[in-house]
This record gives C-alpha cells, sequence and structure tokens, in this order.
C-alpha cells in the first residue's frame, strides 16, 4: 500500500461535506442522493475524514431517546480502504454513543470490525428491489387500510416503540411530513402501520408494524396497497429475516438482491425481535 502524502484528518460531518459525500456513496453504488444525505443529516451527527480538504470517509449516527443509537452511512473510499479510518470512525461513533445501546446493519466487508467492536448479531435483513412491473393483488384481511389520520398519531407511535424498543420520536416526525403513512384500522383505531417515501433511485416501503394474531397478513396488505400506488416505479424495501415476507416479495417481482446483518452493542433484550408488535421492514438499513 502506498504511503499518503497528505495525513487524513477525522472531523465532525458538516452541510457542506453533504455533495461529497453522496459522489463517496454513488461510487459504491449505495442508492443515496444528496436530498438522503440531507435527512440523514438532519435527523443526526456524524464524522468526516478529509485528505487535503477531500472527504474520503463519512460515518452517522442516529439518537433514539436517550438511550438508543443507530449508526449507519460508514463509507470508506475504495483508494483509501485498508488504512484503518474505519476502524476509527466506529471509535468516534462508539465514543458519541457511549451511554447507549447501538444498532447497526452490517455488510459482509464490516462485519469483522463489528464483531471485534463487541456487536451481537441478530438474524439477517433481506434487500428487496426491482421496478414493479404489475401492482400486486390485494391481499384478503379484515379492516380497513386507509391514509394517516392526525387522531392516529398516538397510536402509531406507540405502535413503533413497541416493535422497535426505541423512541424515534424524530425519525417518525420527518416520515410524518416527507412520506405518505397508511394504517390498518380494525375499528378501534391503527393496529398497523407503513409508511413509503422518495429514496434512493425511486421509493422504499418502511417502517411497516402490525400486531396480534394477523400481524404477518396486516403487514402484507399495508405492502401491497402502497407498491399498488407505484406501479412502474423502482420499489425498495428492507425487510427482517423473522417478518417471513422475502418468498412473498420475490413472487411480487421485487427479488432480493442483498443481505444485511443486524447487529446489536448494548442491551440485547431491550432490541426486541418477534414479540406481539413486530417490525416487518425497515426506515431503512442506516436508521434501522
Amino acid at each position: 500500500m502506498p504511503p499518503l502524502k497528505s495525513v487524513p484528518h477525522l472531523k465532525p460531518l458538516r452541510a457542506d461535506h453533504l455533495p461529497q459525500a453522496a459522489g463517496l456513496s454513488t461510487a459504491l453504488s449505495w442508492p443515496y442522493r444528496e436530498q438522503d444525505w440531507q435527512v440523514a443529516f438532519d435527523l443526526g451527527a456524524g464524522f468526516a475524514v478529509e485528505v487535503d480538504d477531500r472527504l474520503v470517509a463519512t460515518a452517522m449516527w442516529w439518537p433514539y431517546g436517550k438511550s438508543h443509537a443507530s449508526v449507519g452511512m460508514i463509507i470508506v473510499d475504495p483508494v483509501m480502504q485498508g488504512r484503518g479510518l474505519g476502524r476509527a470512525l466506529m471509535e468516534a461513533l462508539l465514543q458519541a454513543t457511549s451511554d447507549r445501546t447501538v444498532i447497526l446493519n452490517a455488510t459482509q466487508e464490516g462485519l469483522p470490525l463489528y464483531t471485534k467492536l463487541g456487536f451481537v448479531s441478530r438474524g439477517q435483513v433481506f434487500q428487496h428491489q426491482a421496478v414493479l412491473a404489475e401492482a400486486p393483488e390485494l391481499v384478503d384481511g379484515t379492516g380497513d387500510i386507509r391514509v394517516m389520520q392526525a387522531s392516529d398519531e398516538k397510536q402509531v407511535r406507540q405502535l413503533d416503540l413497541a416493535a422497535s424498543g426505541m423512541d424515534r420520536t424524530a425519525l417518525l416526525d420527518t416520515l410524518f411530513d416527507t412520506g405518505t403513512v397508511m394504517v390498518l384500522d380494525q375499528g378501534d383505531g391503527a393496529s398497523a402501520y407503513a409508511c413509503v417515501r422518495e429514496f434512493g433511485r425511486g421509493v422504499v416501503i418502511g417502517p411497516v408494524v402490525a400486531s396480534g394474531a394477523t400481524a404477518q397478513t396486516d403487514a402484507k396488505r399495508l405492502i401491497a396497497a402502497l407498491a399498488g400506488h407505484h406501479q412502474g416505479r423502482f420499489v425498495r424495501l428492507d425487510v427482517s429475516e423473522e417478518s417471513g415476507l422475502s418468498t412473498w416479495l420475490s413472487d411480487l417481482g421485487l427479488p432480493s438482491v442483498g443481505q444485511a446483518q443486524p447487529m446489536v452493542l448494548g442491551d440485547q433484550a431491550s432490541v426486541p425481535t418477534g414479540g406481539h408488535t413486530r417490525l416487518f421492514a425497515l426506515a431503512n438499513q442506516s436508521f434501522g
């Protein structure tokens, strides 16, 4: 590996870094637009590595209440890989989140480092995406699917807290402002919800949260309803292994194109899997 002519400098990620950050992610075929970086930046904080005023690496984190955080958008310019920048960024993130339980979704490349830092694997996440050629057939079930109303917000926030184990108030505020949220109403308010928003090459559907004995069916109904409005567009979902939705999504024409490894550092029990209320699809792999 040739020596660097200039020394890398680790510093806080700034708004004026975002155009270069979008270029870094594009170079790795990650789908983040500059608008997606801006949303992430507004919700959280991060670190940057510069060489001669050129951005060569990034990492971000997002606070969920006072006890949890998600980390992601950990990118190192391929030319700069193998120089310890990823570890330096992760150590900075863990120092910033030292009093929190931290979640992330690891690529295969990042898995060895995260394991060395003490993260524990929790299942898998399957990335499903494609241009949706045909609108999905509606899934049979009980209850009405409708657009979320202001009166549903409290129940939707309670569903999200029960499914994720984290106070994601700021993230939900952004989703409510920028996306379309639909709920399933069995007659006593929202018992499930799903969001679709502009992201990457098209739209992303997530989070998807449902509860009770019919949770999987309810999640399918919401996904089919939202996807049906985006026929002909690029549609993405990141679904948990426990969701049982991967085969169904592939049958809809949204094949699995990759996997990530959910990992937790800290209180494992505070990040639930399964249970009465379940997180079927992520907001995205960075936010969880």
